[in-house]
């Protein structure tokens, strides 16, 4: 299956599942690519987070610009990181050279993010890939290359697989024909708005 080349509804909402937490986002295609932007409000480990992001990904789904900014607990958060699209990063115009291979950014915050890796890898029913990603984990925003790996099970399914603090997380991601999650085995769920 190809995926559609626009969303039907550029607009979905999510809410959490583990605990409290929705997201309204929006993907729009540009004239260099596509823009994601998305508010999320959610409460893990004892923090609670008002979060707003853009990321803006080139014709063939690798991430360019990322930023991030709102509360998280009593404190403000506003970053802003650059890909060139050939794995190299920059934050605030520092290079990261940890992050050097990244091709997506991860926000851990928000199932949207799982979009760009799906639309850029198009597997095929039956294949899987490695990718490695900048993964902004929640709830400390601390940014880091994270390896992954997605299968394509079926037709708008996907299992998706990393290794995180030396153990293995692995979960269903259920996809819209334009590839955005709309179910995140345990964690997020398309909602009604």
């Amino acid at each position: 299956m190809t995926f559609s080349r626009n969303p039907l509804h550029p607009r979905l909402h999510w809410r959490r599942l583990d605990t409290l937490g929705h997201e309204d986002a929006q993907i729009d295609r540009t004239d260099t690519g596509w823009l994601l932007t998305g508010d999320v409000y959610v409460q893990e480990a004892g923090v609670t987070a008002q979060l707003k992001y853009t990321v803006t990904c080139d014709l063939e789904w690798r991430t360019r610009l990322v930023v991030v900014h709102g509360q998280e607990g009593h404190r403000s958060v506003h970053f802003e990181l650059a890909a060139d699209g050939a794995g190299q990063w920059t934050r605030d115009g520092v290079s990261i050279h940890e992050l050097a291979g990244a091709l997506d950014i991860d926000l851990a915050f928000t199932p949207a993010t799982n979009l760009l890796p799906i639309r850029r890898l198009a597997l095929a029913i039956g294949s899987s890939a490695s990718v490695r990603s900048a993964w902004l984990r929640f709830p400390n925003l601390r940014l880091e290359p994270l390896e992954q790996r997605y299968t394509r099970r079926a037709d708008r399914q996907f299992q998706y697989e990393a290794r995180i603090d030396n153990a293995v997380f692995s979960a269903r991601l259920d996809a819209d024909d334009f590839g955005r999650v709309i179910r995140y085995e345990g964690l997020w769920e398309a909602a009604p708005r």
